[in-house]
């Protein structure tokens, strides 16, 4: 499957959607782990959520706040179904078994599912490569620090932390070979109280620059301004958070994909398939930068995420190596998607482990 393919046929029927052409009813359902203010991840998907109403006539949304990563998840979407949702978009990585199981039952409603390596006739799923802007992150983190140590907040060691991870360090040590990555888990997608107590941790050890993948990055941002420590954003454009420590981050734009998966449900042309957005269609995006970051690193950065917009230059290409030293992939090569998807490494300079 070619991810460019498929993002050109969704935005051919993007732009079809956006010519004024006519749209059933339809009712679209929502599924959040967490509140969709949160500044973060569940923000970011409610923000397509909204796009998408201001951009199909006559579109219906509900949306389902707070919901675990259990069986509870099911009940949630058959309600909606029964409600009248003809389109489901459950966004949490641990909802992807669940609602292949209710897509079992409904064959004639469509699924979607954010992230993930399984689908069903009915139930494909959307990603966008974020490690994208987090390399180019890491190069301003390893622009600014004085320490060469910088420090990341986890929820889970699961293959979309872990790229993350990897990509900010990798960046960072593109502009600092020296520099060096500490990783705290928190075991949680959300815990204000384990945030703040990673980020102090990490700051206490001496590291300058914290980034973090947690729902909502607000806790990380705001402890590490408070503590005078630099900091990269995550899920979203959060810079008023950190006046004085933002240096820049990555965030995500999911209403256009949104868009697209909805008009083909409406024609009937919408087809199962796992579809990956990134920086050059704009799914993801790399925040404004901080005044920290000096006119020589905001060019060298622009410069960086140029060539990963023309192909020249990719974030997983060789030579790469793990903690322990030992070679993942060689000079000239680069990883493939489905190694990327199933990364299960910390790079070397990541102080830390995947459990």
């Amino acid at each position: 499957m070619k991810s460019r393919t498929l993002m050109k046929s969704l935005c051919g029927v993007l732009l079809a959607a956006l010519s004024g052409a006519a749209s059933a009813a339809t009712m679209v359902g929502y599924v959040y782990v967490g509140p969709k203010t949160d500044g973060g991840y569940n923000y970011a998907q409610d923000q397509g959520r909204l796009y998408v109403e201001k951009q199909i006539p006559g579109v219906k949304t509900v949306a389902a706040e707070n919901v675990p990563e259990n069986a509870n998840v099911q009940q949630v979407i058959e309600r909606m179904i029964h409600a009248g949702a003809k389109v489901i978009f459950a966004t949490s990585y641990g909802y992807l078994d669940f609602e292949r199981k209710v897509a079992e039952k409904y064959p004639d409603v469509v699924f979607l599912h954010c992230g993930g390596n399984k689908t069903s006739p009915n139930l494909g799923t959307y990603f966008a490569d974020m490690d994208q802007a987090m390399y180019l992150a890491g190069m301003a983190a390893g622009a600014v620090t004085k320490s060469a140590k910088l420090g990341f907040v986890g929820a889970h060691p699961i293959p979309q932390v872990l790229r993350d991870i990897n990509a900010f360090t990798r960046g960072a040590q593109a502009v600092n070979p020296k520099v060096t990555t500490t990783v705290v888990w928190t075991g949680s997608w959300s815990d204000p109280g384990k945030e703040a107590s990673a980020t102090n941790a990490l700051i206490d050890g001496g590291a300058d620059v914290i980034g973090m993948h947690v729902d909502s990055p607000i806790t990380v941002i705001q402890t590490a301004e408070k503590r005078g420590a630099f900091v990269v954003g995550y899920h979203a454009n959060d810079k008023d958070f950190a006046p004085h420590g933002w240096l820049t981050g990555g965030y995500w734009n999911w209403g256009p994909i949104m868009t697209a998966f909805i008009q083909q449900a409406e024609a009937k042309t919408w087809k199962s398939t796992q579809v990956y957005g990134d920086l050059r269609d704009g799914a993801v995006q790399l925040a404004p930068f901080g005044t920290a970051v000096s006119a020589a690193s905001q060019a060298n950065i622009l410069k960086a995420k140029k060539s990963i917009e023309d192909g020249s230059f990719a974030v997983w290409q060789g030579p790469i190596a793990r903690q322990d030293g030992s070679e993942v992939i060689a000079k000239g090569q680069a990883l493939v998607r489905d190694k990327i998807e199933s990364m299960d490494f910390l790079v070397k300079g990541v102080v830390g482990s995947t459990k």
